[in-house]
């Protein structure tokens, strides 16, 4: 399963207003029209897809939901993720 905050550049913690905005702003880095990339329809369909889960309160709940089962579940791999998220935003 995608990790629809990763794929916007968003904290799980994101307001509404926050995923719109970097929604848009993911939605025009890779849209076909202006990304000539090979690898731009398929990166614009993981940030639709990211949005709408994210957009709707019952899909994001379940979604978080989700994240939180699998921390629970098989640790390792999330413990990993989440790390590597750590570092890159201290590196920033």
């Amino acid at each position: 399963m995608q990790d629809n905050y990763k794929i916007l550049g968003i904290s799980p913690s994101a307001t509404t207003d926050s995923i719109k905005a970097a929604y848009r702003k993911k939605a025009a880095q890779y849209h076909p029209d202006k990304n000539q990339s090979p690898d731009a329809v398929m990166r614009f369909r993981e940030v639709q897809e990211a949005y709408e889960v994210l957009s709707d309160p019952e899909r994001r709940k379940a979604f978080d939901d989700y994240r939180q089962r699998s921390l629970i579940e098989d640790p390792l791999p999330v413990a990993w993720d989440i790390s590597g998220k750590h570092i890159q935003e201290v590196l920033k």
